[in-house]
Parts: structure tokens; C-alpha cells; sequence
């Protein structure tokens, strides 16, 4: 307990120390911050110099190897170092899938060859990954996919199209899965594999969503020559290996949707925000309807946080995230909705502008946030996918 103890004294001077003063007390959501890659551009030198001092101390994946570009740290102590960043508000020095989603599925399934070559550039944030799953013919039946990888010596040959690549324009490397064998059932003859998005042959084409803007791609590959040293797992046993990595993705989609709207480092929460909009009396907010509304969705919120939490600190203890991680998908992506849909009832006619005069900017980003809410039951596996997974495979009821 006394080196805890030390530890934590020590971690938290060490942030004092080193977190430029502009990013403390403007701590940001999951889907907010630095992404990193070959086409980011540095746009706030505070970010910059944050990032590079958490790069040298490993702490960008404070709980991965060193050897690997992490920090080394035990499961108790990267909680701890948490903790301290929470408690000041400190952004994540780097966020993104390859953190989130392909770096744990790597140090699960990866050869030590592409353990070394590919986690070491994800904490240096050289590398910015998307995700190769749905396909036009392939979304919430995703075993139906029919992207080809054909075996040509040493390299397989790629043919099809993804859909909804979230980030596929700023992306430097793609995990996709990919059909190598068509006989028996749909589940097998899937392999998984590592792409190069300069290769040639990769073409990416931005969709546009209702809310004006949109993170999703469409992804074509023609022709794409992928090296076999890229496959992840077992050729033909990409199955297991998409499963394990869904696990840690609906984390991550719980982890963000359940904390989006509280405010972050660009806007107000959503009890100031009921204030400024219901009225106030004195520090309450005076609509006692609303007020009972914003308490039950700010109760909701912070249980459901703790809950993440707790699966986070299991996961730094070595706990694999297996279909429970679809309970907090379902969650977060109602409380969500729910928490826009209030947010539109607060503003009123205020709340549904698109643009031009009469509105502020917090009024036209949450009109566009509410409208692009409406696709989180979709995304991440849609909620009814979700909901059949909790039923058999966390209660085990029949089919």
C-alpha cells in the first residue's frame, strides 16, 4: 500500500509538472483529442508538447509492455495514474482505435514480429488505424461478408468494399476482414488482416450523414496486394479473432457514448445548459419537471460511468472483455439518445437550427448531434444484434 501510496503522490506531481496549464480542467470525451497519424496536422503547441512528454514515459499505453512503447505499468498503478488524470481533468494524450481496438487484439493474437512492429508506432501516435468490418452487403450480418483475399504466393490478392470505415480519409492502416475460403458455414473461411491504406488499389470515398458531416467512408480495394505476414491469427480463423476485437470496440463506443454531452473541454454539461435555458433558482434548475429529468439522466450517467470503470480496471488486471461488453453497448447508446432528446426539449425552437442568424454556436452543434444520435443503435452492431447476444450468450436463453 505505502508504494501505491508513493506512486500516486509521485504520478500526480509528475502531471502537476508536466501538463501545460492551458489542457488542465479541459478534460475530453473518448472521440475528442489528439488521433495522431501520418496526415495529422499539429494545430495547438499545448497538445503537442503534452503529447511528446507522455511519449517519452510511455504513458500514451501506460499498461502495455515496454518493449512495445508502453508504460509498464501494473494494473493497480495504471488505475491510479487514471485516477489522477480524472481527477485534473487532463485530456488523454492520445486516443484512437489503435489504442482502443487493434492494440489489445494485437497483443492477444500478434506474432511477436508485428507485436514490434506495429504497437511501438501506435503509442507514438505515427500510425492512425480504421476499422474494415461492414460491408454494403454485411452490416449487422457481418459473417455474410464477401470482401475476396485471395492467395497469390506470399501475398493475397484483395477485392471489395467496406462501408461506414469510420476516419478511412485520415487513416493510415486499415484491420479488415476479409473472405479467403467459401465453403461451410459463413463464420469460417474469414481471415483477418492488416492493410496498408497507401497501398495501391485502396480508394476511400466520405459518405455524408443528415447531421451536415459525417467520420464514415466507403472503401474500395481493387487489386491490393497484402503481404501474408499481415494476416492476424489464423488464415481462415479471422472469426475469433473480429469476436475478441468487438469485445474491446463496444468498450470503447460504451465508454464514449456514455459520457458524450457532459461538456468535455467544448461545452457546457447538461445541468448548466437546463439552467441557462429552463431558468434558474438560485443554483437549481427552476422547471421542477426538467430538474427531475436532468437529475435522473445525470444519476444514470455517472452509475453507468462507474460501471465502465470497474470493466476498465479488469481489463488492466488481464480480464478479456467477452459478451457483457454488449450490455454496455445497449446502454450507453439509449442514454444517448435520451440525453439529446432532452437537450433539444431544453433549447426549444433554439434547438433546432441548422444555420444562419438567431442561433449560437452550442445551439447548431446540438441540433447536429441530436440528429447524428439516431445512428448510434446502428453503429458498433445494431442494438437488436446487441440485445440477441445479451440474450444467449450472457443469460443463456434459447434460441
Amino acid at each position: 500500500m505505502a508504494n501505491l501510496e508513493t506512486f500516486r503522490a509521485e504520478t500526480r506531481t509528475w502531471l502537476e509538472a508536466n501538463c501545460p496549464a492551458a489542457l488542465v480542467g479541459r478534460g475530453d470525451s473518448a472521440l475528442e483529442g489528439v488521433w495522431g497519424g501520418r496526415k495529422w496536422v499539429w494545430s495547438d503547441p499545448d497538445r503537442k508538447a503534452w503529447f511528446e512528454r507522455m511519449v517519452e514515459r510511455g504513458w500514451t499505453a501506460p499498461g502495455w509492455p515496454e518493449e512495445y512503447g508502453g508504460g509498464g505499468l501494473e494494473p493497480a498503478e495504471a488505475k491510479i495514474l487514471a485516477q489522477e488524470m480524472r481527477g485534473l481533468r487532463i485530456p488523454q494524450p492520445l486516443i484512437g482505435f489503435g489504442l482502443t481496438m487493434i492494440g489489445p487484439t494485437l497483443l492477444q493474437f500478434g506474432t511477436e514480429e508485428q507485436k514490434k512492429e506495429h504497437l511501438t508506432r501506435i503509442c507514438r501516435g505515427e500510425i492512425r488505424w480504421c476499422q474494415g468490418y461492414s460491408e454494403p452487403g454485411a452490416g449487422s450480418d457481418l459473417a455474410s461478408l464477401q470482401m475476396k483475399a485471395e492467395r497469390d504466393g506470399d501475398e493475397f490478392i484483395v477485392n471489395g468494399t467496406k462501408v461506414w470505415t469510420s476516419y478511412a480519409d485520415q487513416c493510415d492502416w486499415i484491420f479488415a476482414l476479409t473472405r479467403t475460403d467459401s465453403g461451410g458455414k459463413k463464420q469460417d473461411g474469414i481471415t483477418f488482416l492488416l492493410i496498408d491504406m497507401d497501398d495501391p488499389g485502396v480508394k476511400v470515398s466520405p459518405i455524408l450523414l443528415i447531421s451536415g458531416s459525417s467520420p464514415f467512408c466507403e472503401t474500395h480495394f481493387s487489386d491490393v496486394r497484402v503481404p501474408v505476414e499481415n494476416v492476424l491469427g489464423e488464415i481462415d480463423g479471422g472469426w475469433t479473432v473480429a469476436k475478441a476485437l468487438l469485445g474491446h470496440e463496444r468498450g470503447m463506443v460504451a465508454d464514449a457514448f456514455g459520457s458524450a454531452g457532459g461538456g468535455g473541454g467544448r461545452r457546457k454539461g447538461l445541468a448548466d445548459l437546463a439552467k441557462d435555458y429552463a431558468g434558474r433558482d438560485g443554483e437549481r434548475i427552476a422547471d421542477a419537471v426538467f430538474r427531475d429529468r436532468v437529475a435522473r439522466n445525470e444519476m444514470d450517467t455517472r452509475a453507468f460511468m462507474l460501471t465502465v470503470q470497474r470493466s476498465k480496471d479488469a481489463a488492466r488486471a488481464g480480464h478479456r472483455p467477452g459478451p457483457e461488453t454488449s450490455l454496455f453497448k445497449v446502454y450507453a447508446t439509449e442514454l444517448n439518445k435520451r440525453r439529446y432528446e432532452l437537450m433539444v426539449e431544453l433549447m426549444g425552437p433554439q434547438g433546432l437550427g441548422w444555420e444562419g442568424e438567431g442561433f449560437d454556436p452550442t445551439e447548431l452543434a446540438v441540433t447536429r448531434e441530436w440528429l447524428r444520435s439516431r445512428g448510434n443503435s446502428i453503429e458498433g452492431g445494431t442494438s437488436e444484434i446487441q440485445l440477441n447476444i445479451i440474450a444467449k450468450r450472457v443469460l443463456g436463453l434459447p434460441d
